[in-house]
């Protein structure tokens, strides 16, 4: 599990990197994930990806910048790029993107289920619920608009994903690991990082517990049900957040879904989460009549727990862990020094790393 360590806000910039900067990133990332393979196996790169801090400090060696949002998209884009022809080699397959790309996750799997022999249900499935928590059933503010889905023929997998605000212009990532999460409804997240915290809905908090079971009923319920309820909500004078969840959910558009929740019948709030147009209104208003109504209370806290990399010298949010930070660089020190990269882009990613360790 990854540990708490010091500070770093992602800004959303705009613009592309630049194709000589992509082409030695993909070469150096492929480089490192040779060298991981070798050492440590398919497996140990899922987990490093996974581990928000050394990602972090991977884009800050692959020469992109420390603290910017498209830290995440960048570096993910050249790990795919990296590992174009070599997947079987290396044992690991990348999947999705930013964008329409992320949309084309699913096909993508499939594709490869079938060259490998393999069933890509589950992969599907667990790519879609990675995505469908972390837009409906975590309501923080950030929209999701990059996906990626990296696994391995035995059917483990890592996450990577982004949301942006473009309201404060911040970024938010979300970093999933299969083989550490129990459910997907139940604090499935390895990391969530983010500096600016808020109000958020996050229906897959452990304190969620009986909200989600609430809501599973509420779903199988008759529309007219749910939708009494709805309105009495709306009719209500509430606390200022609740105005906020409450106010843009229209009861009569709502009725459709809950018409196909209704018979559907999901036995519980994973099948209710996975069902096609259950989106985060559906889950919002179920949440609210759960609380108001039936008095189970859902988590408003938010799922951001990390503040990350480089810096937190006056130990806040929180201290840097300088055991997993010097961890991480001299493992990536030692993977720059065993890559077949030309010498001065050695010199400078090595450079790079200097820098980390001084900081």
């Amino acid at each position: 599990m990854a540990k708490r360590t010091g500070t770093a806000n992602l800004p959303l910039h705009g613009g592309k990197v630049p194709p000589w900067l992509f082409e030695r990133m993909t070469r150096l990332a492929r480089e490192i994930l040779l060298v991981l393979r070798s050492e440590s196996g398919p497996q140990e790169i899922l987990s490093r990806l996974s581990d928000p801090f050394w990602f972090q400090a991977l884009g800050c060696v692959l020469g992109f910048d420390w603290h910017s949002s498209g830290v995440t998209t960048t570096v993910c884009g050249a790990i795919k790029e990296a590992v174009r022809g070599l997947e079987e080699e290396m044992g690991i397959f990348v999947a999705g993107g930013k964008g329409k790309t992320s949309r084309k996750t699913p096909e993508e799997i499939q594709r490869w289920g079938e060259r490998l022999g393999i069933e890509p249900g589950g992969l599907i499935y667990a790519s879609r619920m990675a995505a469908k928590v972390d837009s409906a059933a975590v309501q923080d503010g950030y929209q999701i608009y990059h996906h990626t889905f990296v696994f391995t023929e035995k059917g483990e997998w890592a996450v990577i994903q982004q949301g942006m605000n473009p309201d404060i212009q911040y970024a938010r990532r979300y970093h999933w690991l299969s083989w550490e999460m129990e459910e997907f409804i139940k604090e499935p997240h390895l990391a969530v990082c983010c500096d600016d915290r808020s109000a958020s809905l996050n229906m897959v908090a452990e304190e969620s517990e009986g909200a989600r079971g609430t809501s599973a009923e509420l779903s199988r319920e008759k529309p007219q049900v749910v939708i009494k309820d709805l309105l009495r909500l709306k009719e209500l004078e509430l606390p200022q957040h609740h105005k906020v969840l409450v106010e843009d959910i229209n009861p009569k558009r709502m009725e459709s879904i809950l018409l196909k929740t209704y018979e559907r019948a999901p036995n519980d709030f994973e099948e209710l989460l996975a069902l096609r147009g259950v989106g985060p209104k559906t889950i919002r208003s179920l949440a609210l009549i759960s609380e108001l109504v039936y008095g189970e209370k859902p988590s408003y806290r938010d799922p951001a727990r990390y503040s990350f990399a480089h810096g937190g010298k006056d130990g806040h949010p929180y201290p840097v862990d300088r055991e997993t930070y010097d961890r991480s660089i001299d493992f990536l020190r030692r993977a720059v020094n065993s890559s077949r990269i030309g010498r001065t882009e050695k010199l400078k990613a090595l450079h790079r790393l200097q820098g980390l360790s001084d900081g």
